[in-house]
């Protein structure tokens, strides 16, 4: 099966999915007038980013400090070889603390963020890791968050431009 290539993008299209990753709530009419259209044109080319698997979902952002004091750790996670990546991300896939994780290039071969209620629960999740040896998990290295400095707010407007287009 062909490889299906995403439509070209025009300026427009690129003033739309800047300003729906600032605001994914914006009324289509809100919408068409920061992007010069009128409404019925801004809805179908939200439609078409949509069906392209362009825009690939909407969602809220939670001030999670707000309803709860969690703790944030960043962990490296090494295997002892390669062989067990299937497995591995399957099970962390089903952790529901592992909101985000990464394979990465180097010394390690994961980098997963963890945001759980307690210490206590990390230190659980990651002991249940390291000791099932099936996973072939050999380290983890935990970077336990202080403070947010920046947090994602969408990705730079130079890179919603494909350079294919």
């Amino acid at each position: 099966m062909a490889v299906k290539r995403p439509p070209a993008l025009d300026r427009i299209d690129i003033k739309i999915l800047a300003a729906l990753q600032q605001d994914g709530r914006l009324t289509i009419q809100k919408l068409a007038g920061i992007v010069g259209l009128t409404a019925r044109p801004c809805l179908e080319r939200v439609r078409r980013l949509e069906a392209a698997g362009i825009i690939a979902g909407y969602r809220a952002v939670l001030a999670l400090e707000r309803l709860s004091k969690p703790v944030t750790i960043f962990a490296e996670i090494a295997l002892e070889k390669q062989g067990h990546q299937d497995r591995l991300e399957k099970r962390l896939v089903a952790i529901e603390e592992v909101v985000e994780c990464w394979e990465v290039s180097g010394n390690v071969d994961y980098v997963a963020r963890f945001v759980c209620a307690d210490l206590g629960r990390y230190e659980t999740l990651t002991a249940d890791l390291i000791d099932d040896k099936t996973l072939g998990v050999s380290r983890i290295v935990s970077h336990i968050a202080l403070r947010p400095v920046r947090r994602f707010g969408g990705y730079p407007m130079s890179l919603l431009s494909p350079p294919y287009g």
